[in-house]
């Protein structure tokens, strides 16, 4: 059995002991997001000729496949602060890019479920997007970026309870300003500027043109691709240090 194969196979087992309780906790925040702001607040809203829940939707498909992919972090953690497994791993003959690939493409699956949950409850509230290859190519890059971030930031923190201030400070404040819930010409134009570093920003861009049935941007994708190999290589180098 491929290296990769068994870590993946590793995270899927726990996915599946747990998968009730995960899509649980997959369908709340974007459940709430729907019915506070897509109801509450936006029903007269209107952005581009889209009723604003249409115009949430793409986003919270966006959400809510960074914050599941970013989340197989601390499941890492758990693992490596309590039950030892990362020196396990270390012990195994699997190769440091197994490991990084085999967690990645488990936090790449958490997000296709957190996107699955979001587009059930889109056709449950009237509002289905245009579920075509560029939105779920967008998704799986926007996947890819933070899971293979979540790798590197989980060998780097020094504690389980350090895993809590990262999200905290780099994962939710992306979430409210990486053009989820509004769009973001309506800032200022310096704060247009900061924000187009953000990998969400671009991620929901793409997945909002694809969900219109409109063409994204090439440089979205192509900036998200670019960000998950960076990525990718850094989770890579941490992997090789703390084995070391």
């Amino acid at each position: 059995m491929p290296g990769f194969i068994a870590v993946l196979l590793r995270e899927m087992l726990i996915l599946r002991r747990r998968f009730l309780r995960q899509l649980a906790g997959m369908s709340v925040s974007p459940l709430l997001y729907i019915i506070a702001f897509g109801y509450a607040m936006g029903g007269e809203a209107r952005f581009d000729g889209h009723s604003y829940l249409e115009f949430l939707i793409p986003g919270l498909i966006a959400m809510s496949s960074m914050t599941q992919s970013f989340a197989i972090a601390t499941d890492i953690n758990v693992a490596r602060f309590y039950w030892h497994i990362f020196e396990e791993f270390q012990a195994a003959p699997i190769r440091d890019l197994a490991y990084v690939a085999g967690e990645t493409l488990a936090g790449m699956i958490r997000a296709l479920l957190s996107i699955g949950v979001v587009l059930l409850l889109s056709f449950l509230f009237g509002a289905p997007p245009h579920c075509g290859p560029l939105l779920w190519l967008a998704a799986l890059l926007n996947a890819f970026v933070f899971a293979s971030l979540a790798v590197a930031m989980a060998m780097l923190v020094k504690s389980h309870a350090d895993q809590s201030l990262l999200t905290t400070f780099i994962i939710t404040p992306m979430a409210f300003l990486g053009g989820t819930f509004f769009p973001l010409d309506r800032l200022p134009e310096w704060a247009q500027r900061a924000l187009s570093f953000l990998p969400l920003t671009h991620a929901s861009a793409a997945i909002r043109a694809a969900a219109f049935g409109e063409t994204p941007a090439a440089s979205h994708f192509i900036i998200l691709a670019l960000a998950g190999v960076l990525a990718f290589a850094l989770a890579l180098s941490v992997v090789k240090k703390a084995r070391d």
